[in-house]
């Protein structure tokens, strides 16, 4: 299974580093010195790592092959792709994968069904999951163990226990949103906007 691991970032320096937007809880596994990576487009790669250093609290990487800010620079925005056994689990049993959770039910503590996990999103300062509502809407759970009480894989659960609140605003956002598209004449059967990662994913309290 291939899954993202880090996106790269600005030409660091002179001499080839760039930093990269780490989308592990493993770097030190996947992103470690001697890693071959494939690519995104697949054209930029297979990457090797040669090196790596942390500084001012982001990682700095360098390729082989590549020794000048010019070369750097040609790799910005690329993502870095590691294969990874369909079957390993982090070390951390409160640390999942995302796709581990991708498409789980999500329920609340007294069993109400909320929706299904359809992304993690992996912020500087804590992991979401964006749960996709029955409705078509959507909400974001910090993934802590305050409000995420429990995963269960074998059952395919995620249960949450969302601060006071918080479904009701997703909600009321949704009711808004679709006020103001029948005021403007964008009602049923009209055309709307749409929007849109190993991605690891672990439990904010550790830590993706």
């Amino acid at each position: 299974m291939q899954l993202v691991v880090a996106r790269i970032g600005r030409a660091h320096g002179i001499k080839g580093e760039v930093t990269v937007e780490v989308r592990t809880d493993e770097p030190e596994l996947r992103l470690g010195p001697g890693a071959v990576l494939t690519t995104e487009p697949a054209s930029a790669g297979p990457l090797t790592i040669e090196s790596g250093r942390v500084h001012s609290g982001r990682l700095l990487l360098r390729f082989e092959g590549v020794r000048d800010r010019s070369g750097a620079e040609e790799l910005r925005n690329i993502l870095l792709i590691a294969e990874v056994d369909p079957e390993e689990l982090p070390e951390d049993p409160e640390e999942f994968y995302d796709h581990q959770l991708i498409d789980i039910d999500v329920v609340t503590v007294d069993g109400t069904e909320v929706g299904r996990i359809s992304e993690i999103s992996h912020l500087p300062y804590q992991d979401l999951l964006i749960v996709k509502r029955p409705d078509g809407g959507e909400v974001m759970i910090p993934f802590v163990s305050e409000f995420v009480p429990e995963i269960d894989l074998e059952a395919q659960r995620a249960v949450i226990d969302p601060p006071p609140g918080l479904l009701d605003e997703a909600e009321a956002e949704i009711a808004g949103s679709r006020k103001d598209d029948s005021a403007s004449g964008r009602g049923k059967g009209e055309t709307g906007g749409s929007r849109k990662g190993d991605t690891a994913g672990g439990r904010e309290d550790e830590s993706s």
